[in-house]
Formats: C-alpha cells, structure tokens, sequence
C-alpha cells in the first residue's frame, strides 16, 4: 500500500504480453491481492507463485515464496505474529518447513550460513557487488531477482509520489531508499536470461526455485465453519428442534403452510450445506439475549421461515410473500449473509464473545479497501510538492483557474491516476468470517484500534473464495428499545416481549400513531420526509410502511416513482401500466419497481434475462459487484433481449430507466420489511410508554434529531422537563412519573470528575441537606460550581443564583486555606448571610439554558423582542390550502438540496407556538433571498399548499425574530 502501481489484473496481463509463464507475487507485508492474482493467472495460463515481502519500514529483511499451499499458511502465520504484536520481524526467518526465503545481497555483509531453502537474490543492477562479496558467495545459494514495481516512467514517477506521501515528506527531500530504483519494470524472460548469460547458475537456480512452487486453491467449496454440535446429522436435528418450536411460537398449533415452507427450507439447508451457519447466528443471538440485549436480523436472511422461526429475524415471510431462494439457493453465485444489528454500546461484546466462542485462529473482521478518492488526492500531492494550504484550497475549489505552474501540472497530471488505489486497511462496517480451517490458510491478520484483527482481504474477495460472511452491526435505535424496555421494567413493574412483532402488527394504538404521524424517535420512521409520506400514503398498517421503508430511498425518489407510487396508491384503478408484461409482474406495487425484488422479476420475466445475470444487476444496485465488464455485457443484452421480444425502444429503455435510477440505493424487500419491524417494535414503546420511550431516545445520543426536540415530545406527551438537581439528577437522564430529571452528561463545560465526585459522595453520604453542605463535602473548583448553580442544581434550596454565586465565591476562597481531608475533621456550623437584594430575572435562566444545555427549557417563543403579528398555529393550515398565510416557527432542522438546474432549494421543519409540527418548502427564488439563519424563531409569509392530504407552506419570505437582550448584558 502507497509503494506499488500495478493491479493484479494489469500485473498478469503485462506478464501474458511479455511471454511470462511463471509469476511471483509478494507485496510488502500483506497477502491481500493473492486471490485475485490466482485466478488472473490460471485465467492467462501462467503458473502463479505466491508469498510476501517482508519490511521494516523501508529496510527488507527477505522475501517468501510458498512452496504450496502450506508454505502459505506458515508465511501468513509468521506476518501475522508480528502484525498482531506489533514486533518487528527479526533479520532472520524463521525455520521454514515449505518456504523459500530470499535475502538481499546486503545480508553478506553479516555472513552466516543459510539454511536449506534460504538463498541470496542478485538483481541485475547489483553485479558489481558479487565481486564485493566474492569470498562469501555460494553459487548454488544465488537467485535472479527481478522486481516488478511499475510498468513504465510515469507510473515510476506515481510510486515515488506514494512513497514521499507515506513518509509524509517533501518529494524533495525523499530518501532513495525509501523508494524503488527506476530499473523494476517488467522485463521479458529472453532480456533476463541476456542480463544473466554471465551467470547461468543464478537462472537455473531460479527456475529450479519457480518449479518446485505451486498454489492450487478450490475457490468453490465453503469455507465457514462446518460443524455446530459434533455432527452435520445432529447440526440438522437441532436446527429441526429450533424451527418447530418458533413454529408454535409465530404461528401457533397446526400451521401447515409454515409447516411446508419450514420442511423446503430445511431440505434447501441441507443439500448446500448451511446448517451450522444458521445455528451459529442463532447461537450469537442466544448469547445477546441472555445478557439482555435485542437485535434486529435484516438483509436477505428475513426471506427465510426458519430464520423467523428461529428468533434470527422478525420477519414473517408468509405474510410478505418472500422467497427463500433469494436467500439461499443452488444457482446463486454469491454465498448469503445474516446482517444482525446490536445497539451501539453492546456490538463490541458480541464480536468478543464470537472470537472467544470460536476461537481466535478460526475468526477475523473483515478488511475494506480505504482509496485515495477526489479533494484529498489533491491535498495529498500539494502537499509533497510543498504547496502551502491556502495554495491547495484554490487549486481545489478552482481547479481550471489560470494558476497553473510546474508543480500543479503535476499534480492535474497524477491525481487522475491515483483515484481509487488502495491507500489503507480498514474494518469492514460489520463483517465476521468464522472459519473451518485456521484463518491462516487464507491470510494474514493485523490488529486494529479496537482490538479484533481483520483479515488482508475485502468481502469481494471473501465471496470468491467460498465464505458466508456474518454482519454483525451496531445502530443507535435498538438501544432506544432496550433502555426503554428497561425503564418500563424498573418503573411500571412490566416485561415487555419486544419480539412478538405478530401482536404489535394488530395493535389499534400503534395503528393511531402512524395515522396521526406521530413518529418522532422511531426508528427509520421519524425525519420529516418520513413523516410527510406517512402522511400521504394514509400509512396505518405494517404492508404499507414496509413499502414506505424503499420508496423513501433517494433511488426511487429520484426517479420520480415515489410521487408515483403515493398517486397510484390511492387510486389503484386509474393505473396505467407501461407494458401488460410489467402490469403481471409489479401488480402488488402498482407498477413501480420499488424492492431489488422486483429488479430481479423484471430483468428475468421481461427482459430474459438469466436469474443469475438478474443477480447482477441487483448487487450492482447495491454497489456490490466489480466486473463492469460483466455489467456492459448485461446492459447491451437487455436492449438486444428487449428488441428479440418485440417490445418498442422507448419502453426498454423507460424500463431500464427506472432500473438505472435504483442504483446504490434500494433495499430488497426483507431489508425494508427488517426496518419496518424495528419501526413497530419503537412505534409499540412511544404509543404506550412515550415519556419513557423519549428517555430512552435521549440517554442513547442518537435519533434524527437533538436532544431539545426529544425534550419537547416529551412534553407534548404530558412530562415535565426539569434541569439538573444535585439530589434529583443522575449521570444520564432519568424518569419518575411524570417528570424528567435531565442528566448530567448534557451540561457543557462539566467535568466528567465532577460529575463522579458528586454522585458518589451522594451514595455514600446521603443528600445534600443545603448548599454549604455541598460545598463542605465535595471540593470543587470555583468554575465547576459555578457551572452547577447557573444550570439551577440547587434551585431547591430555596437561593437565588446570585446568592449562591456570592456564598460560592466566599467558600471558596475559604476552603482554598484548608488540605482537602481536613475539614473531615472538624464540625462546620451553616452561616447565615444577610445580603443586599439581588434581582434576578427568568430571562437569564433561560440564557443560562441555552448556554449550558444547549436550549432553553421554556417555550422559545417566550425570548422572541416582538409582539407576534399572527397567532396561526400548524393545526389550521389543513383549513387553508391555497390561501396566504403569516406564522412564527421555532426551526427544527432544514434539508438543502440542489435541483436539476443545479440551485439550491430547501425544505424546512418548524414547531408552531402550540408546540405542534409543520413543514415548509424554499424554491430557490426564495431561499436565496430569504435564507436560514441558524437556531431561531421565524416569521413566515407564504402559501398553504396541499398534497395527497400533507398541507404545508410554500415560504414566499421569511426573517429571524430578535430575542430580548440578555439581562446581564453590560
């Protein structure tokens, strides 16, 4: 990485033009292109050798050549040995048993004698040095050496660019050994053996070394873990067991259709051989569950019954009607993979409890790619040519400016070269390969900051060579639902089945949320896009909000479906489809392509299309497949297909169209259907337990919004909102009955050491009696306390703020006298003060909030300088579609987009002086006159439009209120 300029596809097809029929790949510490490099070579008819180079730093210590498949598993035992200990490697290899080790000639200068399959490499450049070594040299322990690096000038000019990036240098000033000499380039076998013809044992030597090395790998059998329980027979009769009880657990007694799917899916499992693959998923579920966490099992692996049955996801594929085989099957040319979310603070436990489970030699993270990609390109050769910062944002904002010189022609010139190469390892968002045979046998480890090591290869790779890889993911919205489940538990006495997903589809509360679009906090469902087209679909049943999970990805909504798929929802009989054959096929949604589902049926039913080549396309909708090759190959088959079938041009390239518009962003329908169960399982908490539920929203630091907005639907729902209290508060936010004690952790500027001095005195010493009782048992300093009084902690002692500042000030510099364990000593007696009146006002309460919370705990319509010049409130505006109307609006959030025209325009959430939500559009006429000013209160001229039932304003002009001044200003 940062050193070398070929691809292995580029590699072996350089080799197959020159002639090559032997080729040895070693990059630098890393087995990650071995695979790939393989198959181009077996595809080009070369003998591939495969092994690592191995460095410090830039100092070479030797070169590893497999001598088979062993010799690959003891190189990658000895890299990641090192890597995962972060140990140098020692200038001698170790005891080898099917390794080929090759020394710089260099290592003579430290004479030793090598072992058998130890030999020094002699490049064609280093001839002078042989008469150096004269007396040292062995001619049967001398190999030609080659290395390949670059394929021609400008390509060694891009390494030396990679190597001074690395070092983070000056090209200037870069070492020459930190950088390849200018001779590794390819040369063709008839040039070296002209090279060498002085040295015939040096050629027969190598080739000798190159003939006895071979690397025979069986890409097509699985490679995961095999066996569960002891045996595969037993591995299928548990997972037998484990189905028929989720059978009577989902369905009830005597389901036969479930029955049926459940003994297919069975039998499918069986012949492919994924037994133990469900049964270990469902075993690191069953470790969540029984340290209390829940999960959401999503992906492809919800289209599986007895994943359901199992407790894997909480889909129920009967219902939906979704296909097994989309999952598993015998044609699928990918292997299938269970995505299972973890709240966010629970995923690290899992994935240490999967590498203790099954052993750390058997378990790696998956590795990504991270490529040098668009602004930091430009950034990184501005750099080392020593451009200065302002230099390298002008060249980057501006990048056909006339300031062109020696050094940004450069850099134009290399930059386009370096998209995309691989610049670092990094961890794949979730991926886990548990392995039959020791991860050894396919690559190296290296550690990451967390602690897990990740394989050398990325999950393209990992496909290739036969593994299922497991998703192990973390969100924030499942632990929403855990901590709410477990306030629910510890204030109301309940135990909520957070899975029966079957009962929450029928319950008439939840059905009430979604019709009043009521969604704030509920997973996927509460931004106000999501919002708006709850609203519009009427959505209030579990089959429409699984369809309102795709249409509202930008895929769909770009191509201008979604407004379809809301029209055609409502009036199913206007429809008009494009194409009978399309009417067949998407009748359950209308006509428009809304799941990669319906993709697949489309490329295969209209197009001809093989299931296999529909794949394709489903997985480049995803972004994941890499042979655009493959893709260009299936494009011009659909129109070549299309036309055979006698379908009109412009209705195969509007079908395709709408395919294309999908691209990176829809959801296959079990995925969609995964989101919506997780919507319910929230939706559920809000509509019985919502102060609760929003507790749990704001102690888990994540949702659309920001803790303020929870704060406030929290109060829509009957809670009352109170700052922190010395005696009241803890560290995250707590509920009792109806009031909120906001924690600790939301003040800015308090020191997490405060936070912990005073709790734990609280523990062990009871509550605080007074605030001098306070200030005598915990030692603060003068800018901690003052930070306590101002957010109101000890507002129940009956002081003002004021007073308390001056009693602060006075024990403070008391208590500066004394050691901190001294007063423990003696007994202190409460002093009264007789002070001067200090007035205070609500106002600076209020300021105080802003600052130190982050918002104000009263209305902010309380702050605004102005005498409202309108009471309008969101709730009338469905009264007033097409009429002009003037409201004020406490700004939520916006969402600024760029139109086709390339302008800016927005859409804004505001809440009205009633506390109730409403939504406005900024064309770009008038957002560009009348922007958004940040955090405020906003009057607003404009017109109520409405759309499918959704009113909203079409802003014509818009202004910031003033806010009163603060009271202690000047």
């Amino acid at each position: 990485m940062r050193y070398g300029t070929i691809s292995p596809e580029a590699l072996v097809a350089q080799a197959k033009t020159l002639g090559v029929k032997r080729l040895a790949l070693t990059d630098i510490n890393l087995s990650s292109g071995i695979f790939d490099f393989v198959k181009e070579c077996i595809a080009a008819e070369i003998e591939p050798v495969v092994g690592v180079e191995f460095r410090n730093g830039d100092d070479l210590k030797y070169i590893c050549l497999a001598q088979n498949h062993a010799g690959y598993v003891e190189i990658n035992q000895h890299l990641t040995a090192h890597l995962l200990s972060e140990t140098v490697f020692p200038s001698q290899s170790p005891n080898f048993q099917n390794v080929y080790v090759i020394y710089p000639i260099e290592i003579l200068d430290s004479y030793r004698q090598l072992k058998p399959n130890e030999f020094v490499g002699v490049r064609h450049w280093d001839f002078n040095k042989l008469f150096r070594y004269k007396s040292k040299l062995d001619a049967s322990k001398l190999v030609l050496w080659q290395p390949v690096t670059f394929l021609d000038r400008p390509n060694y000019n891009l390494h030396r660019l990679l190597r001074a990036i690395d070092h983070n240098v000056l090209l200037s000033r870069l070492s020459p050994t930190g950088h390849a000499t200018a001779h590794e380039s390819f040369v063709t076998p008839e040039q070296l053996r002209q090279l060498f013809k002085s040295y015939p044992e040096l050629i027969e030597n190598t080739e000798r070394i190159l003939e006895s090395c071979s690397f025979v790998f069986d890409y097509k059998s699985p490679k995961n873990k095999k066996i569960f329980t002891s045996t595969t027979a037993d591995d299928l009769d548990l997972l037998r067991k484990l189905a028929y009880d989720g059978i009577l657990y989902r369905y009830g007694k005597n389901n036969k259709e479930a029955i049926k799917r459940v003994e297919r899916e069975l039998k499918i499992i069986e012949e492919l051989h994924f037994g133990s693959y469900f049964l270990i998923t469902w075993d690191i579920i069953k470790y969540g569950k029984s340290r209390g966490y829940y999960h959401v099992g999503r992906g492809s692996g919800a289209n599986s019954i007895v994943a359901y049955c199992i407790g894997i996801t909480d889909v129920d594929p009967i219902e939906l009607d979704l296909y097994f085989e989309r999952f598993i099957n015998p044609h699928r040319t990918s292997p299938p993979d269970f995505d299972i979310d973890f709240s966010w603070d629970e995923r690290d436990e899992i994935i240490d409890y999967v590498f203790k489970r099954y052993g750390r030699e058997h378990v790696s993270l998956m590795a990504t790619y991270n490529t040098f990609k668009g602004r930091s390109i430009y950034r990184e050769l501005g750099k080392v040519f020593g451009l200065p910062k302002p230099e390298i944002d002008e060249l980057i904002n501006n990048p056909n400016a006339n300031h062109r010189n020696e050094h940004t022609q450069y850099i134009f010139k290399y930059a386009p070269m370096m998209i995309n190469f691989p610049e670092h390892l990094s961890i794949h968002a979730g991926g886990m390969l548990i392995s039959e045979e020791p991860m050894a046998h396919y690559s190296a480890l290296q550690p990451m900051p967390k602690g897990f090591p990740i394989c050398q290869f990325d999950m393209y790779v990992a496909e290739e060579i036969g593994f299922a890889k497991f998703d192990v993911l973390s969100q924030r919205g499942l632990g929403h639902i855990k901590t709410c489940v477990d306030i629910v538990r510890e204030n109301h006495k309940v135990n909520i089945d957070i899975h029966a997903i079957q009962d929450f589809k029928k319950d008439p509360e939840i059905r009430r949320q979604l019709v009043e679009h009521e969604t704030m906090g509920a997973f996927y469902v509460e931004s106000p896009a999501m919002r708006q087209l709850i609203w519009k679909l009427r959505c209030d049943n579990y089959l429409t909000l699984v369809a309102a999970s795709s249409i509202i990805r930008p895929g769909v909504s770009a191509s201008g479906m979604m407004s379809e798929y809301i029209k055609r929802h409502h009036n199913p009989t206007e429809i008009q489809y494009i194409h009978p054959k399309m009417e067949e096929l998407l009748q359950e949604t209308y006509g428009v392509m809304v799941y990669q589902e319906d993709v697949i049926k489309v490329a295969h039913h209209f197009a001809g299309l093989t299931l296999a080549e529909s794949d394709v396309l489903r997985r480049a909708m995803s972004g994941k497949f890499r042979s655009k090759k493959e893709f260009e190959r299936i494009i011009e088959k659909w129109y070549a297909n299309c036309k055979e079938r006698g379908y009109p041009d412009d209705i195969a390239k509007e079908v395709w169209r709408q395919i294309e518009s999908f691209s990176g962003y829809s959801f296959s329908k079990a995925h969609s259907a995964s989101f919506a169960v997780e919507s319910y399982q929230s939706l559920y908490l809000k509509a019985h337990y919502p102060r609760e539920f929003m507790v749990a929203v704001i102690n888990n630091f994540g949702g659309f919004y920001n803790t303020e907005m929870y704060a406030h639907e929290a109060r829509r729902y009957g809670a009352k909102i109170e700052a922190p209290d010395i005696n009241e508060s803890h560290y995250l936010t707590r509920i009792e009955g109806i009031i909120i004690w906001l924690g600790w952790i939301h003040i800015q500027g308090l020191e997490s050491r405060t936070i912990d001095a005073l709790l734990d005195n609280r523990r062990s010493e009871g509550q605080y009696l007074s605030f001098q009782d306070f200030v005598h048992r915990v030692y603060l300093g003068l800018e901690q306390l003052t930070i306590l009084i101002r957010v109101g902690a000890f507002r129940a002692f009956g002081l003002s703020k004021k007073e308390l500042l001056w009693e602060a000030h006075f024990f403070h510099h008391k208590t500066q006298k004394m050691v901190e364990a001294s007063p423990a000593l003696f007994e202190w007696e409460e002093q009264k003060f007789e002070l001067p009146a200090l007035i205070s006002h609500g106002l600076e309460d209020r300021y105080d909030e802003i600052e130190l919370l982050g918002f104000p705990l009263e209305s902010a319509f309380t702050m605004i300088s102005e005498a409202p010049l309108s009471k309008l409130s969101a709730a009338q505006l469905g009264t007033l579609v097409g009429r002009h109307v003037k409201i004020y609006g406490y700004m939520v959030t916006y969402k600024a987009i760029r139109t086709k025209n390339n302008k800016k325009m927005a859409f804004g959430y505001f809440i009205d002086h009633e506390g109730e939500f409403f939504d406005t559009t900024h064309f770009p006429q008038n957002i560009e006159r009348y922007p958004f000013r940040g955090k405020g209160v906003y009057y607003i001229e404009g017109k109520v439009v409405e759309e499918f039932g959704f009113p909203s304003v079409e802003v014509l002009s818009m202004r910031k209120c003033g806010i009163k001044m603060d009271p202690r200003a000047g």
